[in-house]
């Protein structure tokens, strides 16, 4: 990996030299737009809609339309004088409980290196904050613009997690939300029942791209010169009745489904439970599972 931005985590006086590096990636297939007959890249020129002459780079400019259609031109001078931290820190502002923030702010993710004589600062603070079970509020300057993020620790490394501002985070409004909807009592605990026959502990790897990896076939099989089958789509079942009945028909089918396509979960469940020693029937532990998962419940409401 390379590193995007070097700068410093400032905690108090304590400064913490550190690198930057963006923890994620997108791995779409790539395309570029092409002539059909030819192959052939194709090309655009940056062109004025004034006076149709094509424009150099170095002629561009930033421009913000107004209502009126009317242009204001902004130039290098004009950013320059903005209040955009250049001191490049990581400026900490306060240390708050992770579950405060709300997932829907954060943006980007990056991985925080301490640099070469940064390490036991780097460490210390690592450590300080894992123990505290808290993130830490930062400000910081990206890509020349300010932003507000998360300081967290992720397999021993600092991760930082840049935010949204509460401007930008729209406001739900929906039509339903003013609706007096009613909700019939079995139809909750059906419902209830159906997301307890369902919960298991997430691991990433359980999942992929379906669609990417067919994409990478059709291009695989056009390299090849092969001819490209494609999958029969999936039979669909007929539609229960009522929501009732359709509850009732997904928590079957997902006990089902847990129970063929899961065999390993199962078997970790007598372990974790003294009671389940008669192992006459593996369906009976599974089933039973989720009523025992309701003691939970009162976290719920707690997180509530």
């Amino acid at each position: 990996m390379r590193s995007i931005w070097k700068g410093a985590i400032s905690f108090g006086l304590v400064t913490i030299p550190v690198k930057v590096y963006s923890a994620t990636e997108q791995r779409d297939v790539s395309f570029h737009q092409v002539h059909r007959e030819d192959g052939g890249r194709i090309k655009y020129k940056r062109v004025c809609s004034v006076d149709g002459e094509e424009v150099p780079y170095s002629d561009i400019a930033k421009g913000f339309e107004l209502p009126s259609g009317e242009m204001v031109v902004l130039t290098d001078e004009d950013f320059a004088d903005l209040p955009l931290s250049s001191s490049r820190r990581i400026d900490v502002l306060q240390f708050v409980e992770q579950d405060e923030v709300d997932p829907i702010y954060f943006a980007k993710t990056y991985y925080l290196e301490p640099d070469a004589q940064g390490s036991k600062p780097y460490v210390l603070l690592r450590d300080a904050l894992e123990q505290s079970d808290q993130v830490a509020i930062v400000k910081v300057a990206l890509r020349q613009r300010e932003s507000l993020a998360t300081l967290r620790v992720r397999g021993g490394v600092f991760v930082l997690e840049t935010m949204l501002w509460p401007d930008e985070v729209r406001a739900p409004d929906f039509p339903f939300l003013e609706e007096d909807i009613e909700i019939r009592k079995q139809e909750l605990s059906m419902a209830t029942s159906l997301i307890e026959s369902m919960q298991g502990e997430f691991d990433p790897s359980d999942y992929k791209d379906a669609y990417r990896e067919a994409l990478q076939a059709v291009i695989d099989a056009k390299i090849e010169g092969r001819e490209v089958t494609r999958p029969e789509p999936e039979a669909e079942g007929e539609p229960a009745a009522d929501l009732l009945s359709a509850l009732r028909a997904s928590v079957e089918a997902a006990k089902k489904d847990r129970g063929e396509k899961k065999p390993a979960a199962k078997k970790k469940a007598p372990a974790k439970s003294s009671s389940a020693k008669s192992g006459p029937a593996k369906s009976g532990p599974a089933k039973s599972s989720p009523a025992k998962k309701t003691e939970p419940k009162p976290r719920s409401r707690k997180s509530a």
